[in-house]
């Protein structure tokens, strides 16, 4: 069910979790409701969600959400113990944030557009506003920049807002490196980033959509206070 997990103990213990492609938690399938079930039953928690944009809304929560009210943004920030955060991706780059300390946490989608839109900034001022301190992020598995192929121009305009994006793929074509970029973005935030590491193109364990087009699945990016 899991690919990678995490914990970390401080005023509260913080665990972290990003999960494979046993399980596909696309909320178009009919069985997402089942999906989700097996999810909060392994981590012992309920899970707020978005429905995501590639936009640079952050909210903060203190309740799961319900099935069918699943508010439009691409990243949440709570302080409420014993509530999950969820973000789904399929290539883009789930980045789960806490500080154990003050008991914050967050999760953010980061694809491209959200890359370019600051949303990784915009999540680590909305948890600094919260008491976060000393925050660590954890980036999931995602499409890795020897991969993700993209024209010319599109390198170009990314690169210039985000540098450290800018990649060549493994058959010498335009690409961007969208975990690079957004680990630029946090370590000048002052966050710790730990890169769990794992190209979903590449890796059949993982959701891709560069790989499998419309039939792919997503998997997500997990945390909660304890």
């Amino acid at each position: 069910m899991f690919s990678f997990r995490d914990s970390r103990e401080g005023g509260v213990r913080v665990d972290v979790a990003f999960t494979d492609s046993s399980l596909d938690l696309k909320g178009a399938r009919p069985d997402f409701p089942e999906m989700l079930g097996r999810v909060e039953a392994a981590c012992g928690v309920r899970f707020s969600r978005l429905s995501q944009v590639h936009g640079d809304d952050v909210l903060v929560v203190d309740a799961p959400m319900e099935l069918h009210q699943v508010p439009s943004a691409d990243a949440l920030v709570t302080t409420r113990r014993g509530l999950g955060l969820m973000v789904r991706v399929a290539d883009c780059v789930p980045v789960l944030l806490a500080d154990a300390t003050t008991g914050v946490a967050g999760a953010v989608h980061a694809g491209r557009p959200g890359m370019a839109l600051g949303i990784v900034d915009r999540a680590v001022a909305s948890m600094r506003d919260q008491g976060a301190e000393r925050i660590v992020a954890w980036l999931g598995p995602h499409v890795c920049g020897r991969c993700y192929e993209v024209p010319p121009a599109m390198r170009e305009e990314v690169s210039a807002v985000v540098p450290a994006a800018w990649a060549e793929t493994s058959w010498g074509t335009p690409a961007l490196d969208i975990g690079a970029g957004v680990t630029e973005q946090l370590r000048a935030l002052g966050v710790e980033v730990v890169d769990v590491g794992g190209c979903t193109r590449e890796d059949p364990a993982l959701h891709s959509y560069r790989r499998d087009g419309a039939a792919a699945g997503r998997l997500a990016g997990l945390v909660w206070l304890s």
